[in-house]
């Protein structure tokens, strides 16, 4: 197989492929939305990286504010006084001028919101991770394949939409490296373990408690639980460590470049598993097959100050917090959110550099590409039949981890051939009461 791909197949297989597959009314806004031509939106999860991501579509009609936490929903309420106002996001999305959803919530829902929303014909931008499981992964993802053509969809990796990631994706593609059959992706940021928290009374007047914890199994209040991500993020019935968070930022370029989608095997390893906390540092390494792109290759993934090898004291350098090392038979490329380093075997003969009309466009902005897809049709690149595979792949990892085996892993099935036990981590069970395909 060639290590060098042409870019214009590229561009018309990865940026451009299915171009026009959201075929909204023939590109027309649909009915329901304002005749100013912008779209209603409910923004879910207000706080924190909500507010970021409700600044990114102000300039639309923000219709609807919901979240768990009073104040943080008072506080939006000022900014948006005409939006309606909700606690339980199930009620929200019942509102009837909705057009569109941002999913800010904490991981453990964010499954539950995309689906509802997608089933009621809501166009949704969701924050990383699409889900907590790699089953909420596919459910998501065939949820949106039942709805493409009619919505429009993208999850919140906005390093995707920066320049520099277009740039390493351009020379993967293009063969500067020449064929790649490794890649090493790592971040070193180190959660705590631990247990879940002990109880603290009173809830406070502000917290919903029992919203917040909504498909989990129950547990009781405890302030430690809030924070940010790296508060809830640790613990099981809430996230998915950091290969659910930054995992959703550090192998997307990977995944992006390197044309991955289902894995064949899985295996990982950590610290001693935990019933209530995810690992504090984890490697996993996946086997990818073939495709009519490029040959079989190996992606791995480091964490809680787990790093690979560098192949040169070059490469040893103060930005290794995170990063990714592709390694072809010509060539690495060590490449992190703001920059890429090139170093080759030999010279770069092998290697045609592109013209300015083959480069990969730059976006107009995450939130922004994201609008223009539901107002006219156009094609997302981190839309959720994407993104779902991404954060399926990147979950299946912590499965592996949990059942202690190297996994022969059947997508189509959802299942792991060879070991039973796996079963049992890539599905959660819910609270009576909360329905994920609702």
């Amino acid at each position: 197989m060639s290590s060098k791909v042409n870019r214009r197949t590229f561009l018309k297989g990865s940026a451009v492929a299915g171009a026009g597959f959201y075929v909204v009314n023939s590109g027309v806004l649909r009915a329901g939305q304002s005749p100013n031509g912008k779209l209603n939106i409910a923004v879910i999860g207000v706080g924190g990286r909500g507010g970021s991501n409700l600044n990114g579509v102000r300039s639309e009609n923000i219709v609807a504010l919901c979240d768990v936490n009073a104040n943080n929903l008072a506080g939006a309420a000022k900014r948006f006084p005409r939006a309606k106002t909700y606690r339980d996001w199930r009620r929200c999305l019942d509102q009837k001028d909705i057009d569109a959803v941002v999913c800010s919530t904490t991981d453990h829902t964010h499954a539950f919101v995309n689906v509802w929303a997608m089933n009621r014909g809501k166009h949704v931008y969701c924050e990383k991770p699409l889900a907590n499981s790699v089953h909420e992964a596919r459910v998501v993802r065939e949820t949106y394949l039942k709805n493409k053509g009619r919505i429009a969809t993208q999850m919140g990796t906005q390093i995707h939409a920066e320049r520099n990631p277009r740039r390493v994706v351009e020379l993967i593609r293009d063969g500067a490296i020449g064929t790649v059959k490794d890649c090493k992706v790592w971040c070193s940021r180190t959660p705590a373990g631990g247990s879940y928290l002990p109880e603290q009374k009173p809830v406070p007047e502000h917290i919903d408690w029992d919203l917040w914890i909504g498909p989990s199994p129950f547990h009781p209040y405890n302030r430690g639980y809030f924070g940010g991500c790296l508060a809830w993020n640790r613990f099981w019935d809430f996230g998915s460590g950091q290969i659910g968070d930054m995992g959703s930022h550090m192998i997307d370029l990977a995944y992006w470049a390197l044309d991955l989608r289902f894995p064949t095997t899985c295996k990982a390893e950590g610290t001693e598993v935990n019933s209530d906390t995810c690992p504090q540092w984890l490697t996993a390494e996946w086997d990818h097959p073939a495709n009519d792109r490029r040959p079989a290759l190996k992606l791995s993934w480091y964490d809680g100050g787990k790093k690979p090898g560098m192949p040169s004291p070059a490469f040893n350098r103060d930005k290794l917090f995170k990063g990714l090392l592709f390694t072809g038979d010509q060539g690495w490329l060590l490449a992190d959110y703001d920059y890429r380093i090139l170093m080759l075997r030999g010279d770069m003969t092998h290697y045609k550099t592109p013209g300015a009309d083959e480069l990969i466009a730059d976006s107009p902005g995450h939130h922004r590409e994201w609008i223009i897809g539901c107002k006219t049709g156009k094609p997302t690149l981190c839309n959720f039949d994407y993104s779902g595979a991404l954060i399926e792949h990147n979950l299946l990892a912590l499965v592996a981890y949990r059942a202690g085996e190297k996994l022969e892993w059947d997508a189509g099935s959802l299942k792991a051939t060879n070991c039973p036990a796996a079963d049992q981590y890539i599905r959660k069970t819910y609270r009576p009461g909360w329905v994920l395909n609702g």
